[in-house]
């Protein structure tokens, strides 16, 4: 019956490429062969609607089994049958160009799953997309009027079972705006206070007391990172602070009128609006439940993207939930993919002559699965299936008990409020290397925590519902299929064997697609090795270095503290180290705020210093203290990148005559210039702006572009967030001896990470002091050295 009604059909659908929609496209394509498929899909931001509908839906392994039977004509019959219209539900008019409104609206049925789907959406982009995305199709299709078969096309509208809300006991296939659904809510007046939310939402995120609250947010996280970045990431904060209102605003709003969370509460109102405002367009709604892995098709435990389940199943499976709230003798209402996709094929074959108003795709009225069958075969499959950590331990899962959602919350919040007082507290000190990589431990740890809590706000609702969905309309549809038609599309939620699906389908999907360590031992290939064959593949074309910290383990203080003391006696000394010290933390504070500002104040502390006294004691300078202060891996790795043809480039705040002398090992050196007066002696004023922060970027795209190289080719090596821009500009970012900031970044971003060494024996003071010269080395600078220093 169904592959026949549908036979020669022409079938619009929306939302293709996401988890339903993906198994709907493949199984219209397989199971009813002579229909053709008109895919409504957003162009994404780089890419067109028809590109993305080959690499995100085509290529999909839910359709290896039809390229299987389609062998070499599957593009051929792909292109004969799948044509892509570029619109978008949450536009009005679908944003679709005069013809493709017509080539859409003279489908015979149009199955719209295009939904936003998360449970913490923005309540505006819900309301757009999830209340006035169907009433959008339906006046698109009364403007067009009828299709080639002189009737307007069938709309089968995909919903959810939660537009029942956060009610107890039977939840009956009832229209939303009748019988116990209604609450008497105007949807249009929720349209019109989203989008005035929105507008107020964004006019306070520009408060000027805000916007310094984004700023400090920002340097916090940044630290010194020049002001292009941390103007881009002020603008994060303040964009991220608008989502979170607005999230929050749906979820107040919709518990506040009875519904779990925006995504349930939006659908609900978009079936109401739908009702009034669909004219002669026949609707039919399908509401399924939780939607999970396949049982069968198009193959089991098929599944596009983490449910509402999986990061919840992997939290625990990793030991990092160690409970979770809910009734353990509750329902949760579970429903694999295909057998959605094939109620929403059946009621689409039905025609709205027949099919019915509303169909409830659920197990719980049923074939209920209880929360403690859940939990139970979880922790059995995981104790007899451990996921492994980091060093190849199988992790032992807790026994889960049933507290209450506060409990939980409580239990967390504390938790994240103590990580992050230690993670802010690490940031403070001057940590490097493999100690600044506690800092990165403590935001992944944090990070977890945020993801536990978020995972008990958005789902701790739907393992607490007791409410039991009505399948009547699907059963009905169920027992007047023919025998072939129930072997071809299985749509009986008493078909499932939950304690067989979960252990057998559903984990080991889950698992697989989670990509985590499933068999003991550390990982035979060290990820950093992987890294560091990227890093010095022969195609790189320019390796940039910073110096300080990344090749040497001194900075510019040390550097002038060398050459300032070595003409001055013991008691000025003293006085010297005891001042430097004294002012240690203003210039640690300083150089955190901006390198760029921190440099020009240091180095005025060079004006009057004679020319000629500087250049004759940088040599000794890079022997007696930069040399043996070095990373001798550094130094490995500089040359490493020469004898591979790589161009080699210093990148560095240090002043041009204390570097002079590692001019062999680079094919460009690029460091901050003094400008000298007429009588031989420095300003202590700068030629240029001073490479640090954007401007290192800025200096290495420069010489990309001279010399015809691509930045995307090109390795850099630094050590603070203050190099970012230059980390972020090319291909390969390597983090060196990171400070705590820029560890947590690298973690985060997947980077390089190496941690050099001083050689052994290598001088340890806290300061270091310029050996004495000769007396007669004394006299002649004596007088301008201690004018000057």
């Amino acid at each position: 019956m169904i592959p026949s009604a549908l036979a020669g059909k022409r079938i619009g659908v929306t939302g293709a490429t996401g988890f339903v929609g993906t198994a709907l496209v493949e199984r219209l394509l397989r199971a009813v062969p002579d229909c053709t498929l008109v895919l409504l899909v957003r162009d994404g931001k780089r890419t067109a609607a028809s590109e993305r509908v080959r690499r995100e839906i085509i290529k999909n392994n839910a359709f290896d089994r039809l390229r299987s039977e389609w062998g070499a004509d599957f593009d051929a019959r792909i292109a004969a049958r799948v044509s892509v219209v570029s619109g978008d539900v949450g536009t009005d008019g679908l944003g679709l160009s005069p013809d493709d409104r017509r080539a859409f609206a003279s489908c015979d049925v149009i199955i719209h799953s295009a939904a936003s789907v998360s449970f913490d959406s923005p309540l505006d982009s819900a309301i757009e997309i999830n209340l006035l995305g169907p009433t959008r199709i339906a006046a698109l299709l009364n403007e067009e009027g009828p299709g080639p078969s002189g009737r307007l096309a069938h709309l089968v509208a995909v919903s959810t079972c939660y537009v029942a809300g956060n009610r107890r006991g039977n939840a009956p296939e009832e229209l939303v705006s009748a019988g116990p659904f209604d609450i008497g809510l105007s949807w249009r007046n929720e349209v019109a206070a989203a989008r005035r939310l929105r507008g107020d939402t964004e006019a306070a995120s520009r408060t000027p007391e805000r916007l310094a609250e984004f700023r400090a947010d920002a340097r916090r996280e940044l630290g010194a990172a020049g002001a292009p970045a941390l103007a881009e990431k002020t603008e994060q904060c303040r964009e991220r602070w608008v989502k979170d209102q607005l999230v929050a605003a749906g979820r107040s709003r919709a518990a506040s009128v009875g519904w779990p969370d925006a995504y349930a509460f939006t659908k609900a109102l978009g079936e109401q609006a739908l009702h009034e405002t669909k004219g002669a367009v026949p609707v039919s709604i399908v509401r399924p439940s939780i939607i999970e892995s396949a049982l069968a098709e198009p193959f089991p435990g098929w599944i596009r993207g983490f449910r509402m389940a999986e990061p919840v199943i992997i939290s625990y499976a990793r030991g990092l939930l160690k409970e979770f709230p809910g009734v353990p003798e509750g329902t949760i209402d579970v429903i694999p993919v295909d057998i959605v996709v094939a109620a929403i094929i059946a009621v689409a074959a039905l025609g709205p002559e027949s099919a019915p108003a509303i169909t409830q795709v659920a197990s719980g009225s049923t074939n209920p699965l209880k929360y403690r069958t859940l939990v139970d075969n979880v922790r059995d499959w995981f104790t007899e299936h451990p996921i492994y950590d980091s060093h190849g331990q199988p992790i032992v899962v807790p026994d889960w008990n049933f507290p209450g959602r506060g409990r939980v919350q409580k239990q967390l919040s504390r938790a994240k409020t103590a990580v992050t007082w230690a993670e802010r507290t690490l940031q403070s000190l001057p940590l490097r290397g493999v100690q600044a990589s506690w800092s990165a431990r403590l935001e992944e740890r944090r990070g977890d925590i945020e993801r536990a809590l978020e995972y008990v706000e958005l789902y701790g609702l739907y393992t607490e519902c007791e409410a039991i969905y009505r399948v009547d309309n699907l059963m009905r549809i169920n027992d007047d299929l023919d025998a072939a038609d129930r072997a071809a599309f299985n749509l009986d939620p008493r078909s499932v064997d939950w304690p067989l699906y979960i252990s057998t389908i559903h984990l080991p999907s889950v698992v697989q697609h989670a990509r985590v360590k499933t068999s003991p031992g550390k990982t035979m290939v060290d990820r950093r090795d992987r890294l560091r064959k990227q890093v010095l593949d022969p195609s790189r074309q320019v390796a940039a270095f910073d110096l300080e910290n990344t090749l040497i383990a001194s900075n510019v203080v040390e550097s002038y503290s060398w050459l300032a003391t070595r003409r001055l006696n013991t008691p000025e000394r003293i006085r010297y180290v005891a001042r430097t010290l004294r002012e240690a933390p203003g210039l640690l504070s300083m150089d955190r705020k901006d390198r760029a500002d921190f440099l020009r104040y240091f180095y005025r502390r060079y004006e009057d210093a004679p020319v000629e006294q500087i250049e004759a004691d940088a040599a000794e300078l890079l022997s007696q203290l930069i040399m043996t202060k070095s990373f001798p891996a550094g130094l490995r790795r500089v040359r490493e990148h020469r004898a591979l043809g790589h161009r080699t480039v210093l990148i560095t705040g240090a002043l041009s005559f204390a570097v002079e002398g590692l001019r062999p090992l680079f094919d460009e050196i690029v460091a901050a210039d003094m400008t000298k007066r007429p009588d031989g002696t420095y300003s202590g004023e700068l030629a240029v702006v001073p490479p640090t922060g954007e401007t290192r970027a800025q200096i290495l795209a420069d010489y990309c572009q001279a010399e015809g190289f691509r930045l995307e080719e090109c390795v850099a090596y630094a050590d603070s967030t203050s190099d970012l821009p230059l980390l972020e500009a090319v291909g390969f970012p390597v983090a060196v001896n990171p400070e705590t900031r820029l560890a947590a970044i690298a973690r985060k971003r997947g980077w390089l990470v190496e941690n050099w060494e001083k050689a052994e024996g290598a001088p340890r003071r806290l300061l270091p002091i310029g050996p004495l010269v000769s007396e007669s080395e004394q006299k002649r600078f004596s007088v301008r050295t201690r004018r000057s220093f």
